[in-house]
């Protein structure tokens, strides 16, 4: 239904931004400062379409959520994973801040890290051509996010507290992109917050798509340019989880774009978005006390990222 909307807001979008379109054209700048305008442009209306469904969504159920994550147990890997494929940050915020109190296992917050894709499925989504990329990298991501969370938890054999236990703070609100409340999201959110994320994602769009489109000019090519950034070798993937590791939607939005654009393939973009918890990663690193505990879960994070990232480019790429 969801894809069907906008598809529709596709063919809206070409008719409306058909006039300005015609006036970037004839501006007297380079054409890959023109393309890129057109590009980002063309990508607000999905963008505001999408993050206003996001908005809804985290309004009405991110209480829900986290009673729901909360109160798993052996199911903690499985359904960390899947609502943390919903396309937004606040999920993985919301995990660190729930291990940091123990009521989840650290099976259940990598789980959560590597399922969550922060700002890459709203990109995807906001290039109609580039649809059929989402389920893949959904389900690849969930099934990488379902191996190393129960084989964390039965390895480590890993606990969590009860809620009396954790004498679970409910007035606490984690803070998400934009600043905006996870967890006690304000009605002025439901239009606000959208609106304000757009814009910056917007902002991201534009210098990411600039940089790739100038580097593609110069070394003489998207091929090119995938061979600059070590295409098919297996040092793509390691950098890629790297970059990812980059606690912001700007490395989300970057990874995808690139591989939109074939300056890396799939193997390197499932690497780094897997690495890409986002702001979940501040949280982490600002509420645990454990420090080598932080650093165990970051390690593991970056590894498995690498390695699922090789596997995918041996078997896809």
């Amino acid at each position: 239904m969801i894809l069907d909307v906008i598809q529709k807001i596709n063919s809206v979008n070409e008719l409306l931004f058909s006039p300005i379109d015609a006036i970037l054209e004839n501006m007297s700048c380079a054409f890959w400062i023109k393309e890129a305008l057109i590009d980002s442009l063309h990508m607000v209306p999905f963008l505001l379409f999408i993050f206003f469904v996001i908005g809804f969504i985290e309004y009405f159920y991110s209480e829900k959520t986290e009673v729901l994550a909360q109160r798993s147990a052996l199911t903690g890997p499985f359904i960390g994973s899947l609502l943390a494929s919903i396309p937004q940050c606040g999920f993985s915020v919301m995990a660190s801040s729930l291990y940091t109190r123990r009521l989840i296992t650290r099976g259940t917050l990598l789980a959560v890290f590597i399922a969550t894709s922060d700002e890459a499925i709203p990109v995807i989504l906001a290039e109609p051509k580039s649809f059929s990329l989402v389920v893949p990298l959904v389900i690849i991501k969930i099934i990488i996010a379902l191996i190393v969370g129960y084989g964390l938890d039965l390895v480590l054999k890993s606990k969590r507290k009860s809620l009396c236990e954790a004498k679970l703070n409910i007035d606490e609100a984690d803070e998400g992109c934009c600043h905006h409340k996870i967890g006690k999201v304000d009605k002025k959110d439901l239009w606000l917050h959208p609106i304000v994320h757009t814009l910056n994602i917007f902002i991201f769009i534009l210098l990411v798509t600039l940089i790739i489109n100038y580097i593609v000019m110069l070394v003489g090519g998207e091929e090119a340019l995938g061979k600059f950034l070590m295409g098919g070798t297996i040092f793509q993937p390691i950098l890629t989880a790297i970059f990812g590791l980059i606690p912001n939607c700007a490395a989300s939005v970057a990874l995808t774009l690139m591989y939109m654009k074939g300056a890396i393939g799939f193997g390197a973009v499932i690497s780094g978005l897997c690495s890409g918890a986002g702001l979940g990663l501040l949280v982490l690193l600002k509420k645990n006390n454990n420090k080598k505990d932080t650093c165990f879960i970051i390690l593991t994070l970056l590894i498995t990222s690498m390695v699922a990232g090789l596997i995918v480019q041996f078997l896809f790429d």
